[in-house]
């Protein structure tokens, strides 16, 4: 069977335009994920990454819990004081395999906020569960989420400075920079 001239070109086109509106599907959630404001602290999530507020806090997890669109948080009592720790997507969390249950101790590295609310938040860039040794890489140096992919433009990719399989202090991107 021969299509006429006009059909062939009705055929083409139509093909052309599905393909050209493939390009402005919605790409993945992780990739376009857009900063959020957290409504019971003002904090921007995951964009409020502040590298000049980075500390490392030791204490017992206790409540983890996502938010409504929000990330995987929990409570780090650490002494006389206790954060709410801003993890990450409950999608990457599942798919680094992370594991806390109430009253683990963990040590979490990552950058402090007081919340609107009068609570202290710790936007955490990487997180070591000390009775196994396990550390959880979120971010790299400069806060920059590993669930977003590969930094792409004129700043070009930036090296994390840890991975899920790197130690607390050893290597190129532990907490503690390890020997020298």
């Amino acid at each position: 069977m021969q299509l006429t001239g006009g059909r062939t070109a009705r055929a083409f086109l139509l093909l052309s335009l599905l393909g050209v509106s493939i390009l402005f599907l919605p790409w993945p959630a992780q990739a376009q994920e857009k900063d959020i404001v957290l409504p019971e602290s003002g904090i921007h999530y995951p964009g409020g990454f502040d590298p000049n507020t980075v500390g490392e806090v030791r204490g017992r997890a206790h409540g983890v819990y996502q938010s409504p669109g929000g990330p995987i948080q929990f409570r780090l009592e650490a002494g006389r004081e206790t954060y709410v720790v801003l993890a990450t997507p409950s999608w990457y969390w599942n798919d680094l395999g992370a594991k806390v249950s109430d009253g683990t101790e963990v040590r979490v590295r990552g950058s402090k906020s007081l919340g609107k609310d009068g609570n202290l938040y710790l936007i955490a860039q990487e997180m070591q569960v000390l009775s196994t040794g396990k550390t959880y890489a979120f971010r790299d140096d400069d806060g920059y989420p590993f669930w977003k992919g590969p930094r792409t433009g004129t700043q070009g990719s930036k090296g994390g400075f840890g991975s899920p399989q790197k130690g607390i202090g050893g290597g190129p991107g532990g907490m503690g920079k390890g020997r020298r």
